[in-house]
């Protein structure tokens, strides 16, 4: 049933697409050639040529919207996703279209004509798109087009992807129950009750009731993991399998075909990567520099003010833990009264702190004190996104009591990351903070850089954990 309504679904796509397209196409026909806006053009090609070539591009522009994923699921792709993948398919469209053009010898076809469709295809495309999925999200909530489900294991795998339906609702999936050999039945996760143990699972299979079978077993239940499979794809419903050791594999494993024998990296980070890493250290230097010239005059002004409100340096250096486990001395505006080393060595800021100044308490709160680390991006001891750098005294003991912490320092430390735009700040769960850190550290691009970089100034500058 499922399967035949994402059918129906591909196909309305299709034709919606094609109506983009071509709509998309005409409009910039007219814009460039048929309106007073551009100059008219010299020797241009009849209406007919145009005709032609948008005969063979919108077939072209499907096929290439298929090869590029632009029909899966909406449930298995995001926005941005999509977006990504309808600017990369329009990309090669265009590219494709004026090399043939090239070799034809159409050299009166527009090209500006091209960029605008170019354009106004992507931007519609984007509109269509974005309407079919609230269309669909609508439909959902009303209880039409639903996926049912059935979770096979208790375990924390399937308490993560109860959550994580829980909060997406939009996509459909209609729960119908747990089942598990070490849980009693009626033992229940946010509403979704264990209703059976795993034999009764060729019973369920043979009712052909369900769209999905979702294996979540516990590790202690992996011994019956093949069996499982075997009955499930013997019944030919479609199988997912959530393994339960998600807190030691990557989200993204970085897998390997070692002679047919699958190997999987217990941890991927892109930063490795030559480069990857080339990029980020230019990009640093560039963004670092500008930022340093940007900000110098407000650095000046605080510069002042903390000279002249409280006796001491102006800069504070703190040692901190860097790449590679590495210590360097990190720069901050000083925005606290200067105290021995001893008694500030091991201790938080905490709300009210008395030992923070006025004029502290303002560069604090707007994150001006961190300023200076500009000069430690410049230096190459930071980046300007990463995990936050943390004093020896805290990595030697957060390494101890916190798994995986000391996976940060395989990249180097940054002015803001993952964690501050999520709120993780000053005195906050540190668990959650290395969740974030090593959710950006397996997921790097540079896309995500600027990113949190621009979510910066709407959530990491002002920040109510900012003692």
């Amino acid at each position: 049933m499922i399967k035949s309504n994402q059918q129906l679904l591909n196909r309305i796509h299709v034709v919606l697409d094609a109506i983009v397209i071509i709509v998309s196409y005409l409009l910039a026909y007219y814009i460039r050639i048929g309106s007073p806006i551009f100059p008219e053009v010299a020797q241009g090609l009849s209406f007919g040529y145009y005709i032609f070539a948008l005969a063979v591009l919108t077939p072209f522009y499907l096929i290439l919207y298929s090869v590029c994923q632009l029909y899966v699921s909406k449930r298995l792709q995001g926005r941005r996703q999509e977006l990504a993948n309808l600017v990369k398919a329009n990309t090669i469209g265009i590219a494709v279209f004026i090399i043939i053009l090239f070799f034809l010898e159409w050299t009166h076809f527009s090209r500006q004509m091209m960029f605008i469709f170019y354009c106004i295809n992507i931007v519609l495309g984007t509109l269509e798109r974005n309407a079919l999925r609230y269309v669909l999200n609508s439909m959902r909530a009303r209880d039409y087009n639903l996926k049912h489900i059935m979770l096979v294991g208790y375990s924390r795998a399937a308490e993560g992807y109860i959550d994580r339906l829980r909060e997406t609702p939009e996509l459909g999936y209609r729960i119908h129950g747990i089942l598990d050999n070490l849980k009693g039945k009626g033992t229940a996760y946010k509403g979704i009750e264990v209703i059976g143990d795993l034999g009764e699972l060729e019973h369920i299979l043979e009712e052909n009731s369900l769209d999905e079978i979702v294996i979540t077993l516990g590790l202690s239940e992996y011994d019956y993991l093949e069996s499982i499979v075997a009955q499930c794809e013997k019944s030919g419903v479609h199988t997912k399998f959530i393994p339960d050791y998600n807190n030691i594999i990557p989200t993204k494993p970085y897998t390997e075909d070692f002679m047919g024998l699958p190997v999987i990296n217990i941890r991927n980070v892109p930063l490795t990567n030559t480069g990857n890493k080339f990029i980020k250290r230019s990009f640093d230097i560039i963004v670092g520099v500008l930022a340093a010239i940007i900000f110098s005059p407000v650095m000046l002004v605080t510069a002042i003010l903390v000279k002249c409100t409280s006796k001491g340096p102006i800069i504070y250096a703190q040692d901190r833990v860097g790449l590679h486990n590495r210590p360097f001395r990190m720069y901050k505006f000083r925005s606290m009264e200067v105290q021995r080393e001893q008694d500030e060595k091991g201790k938080w800021t905490q709300k009210n702190d008395p030992r923070v100044t006025g004029v502290g308490k303002v560069i604090r709160r707007l994150s001006i004190d961190e300023l200076p680390q500009l000069f430690n991006v410049i230096k190459g001891e930071m980046s300007l996104v990463g995990p936050r750098p943390e004093r020896p005294f805290f990595v030697e003991k957060f390494k101890e009591e916190i798994p995986r912490y000391m996976v940060k320092h395989q990249v180097r430390p940054g002015m803001t990351g993952w964690a501050q735009i999520k709120g993780y700040r000053g005195d906050t769960s540190i668990r959650k903070r290395i969740e974030c850190d090593l959710y950006y550290i397996e997921n790097w691009t540079l896309g995500l850089d600027i990113k949190i970089m621009f979510l910066t100034v709407f959530k990491g500058f002002i920040n109510k954990n900012a003692y």
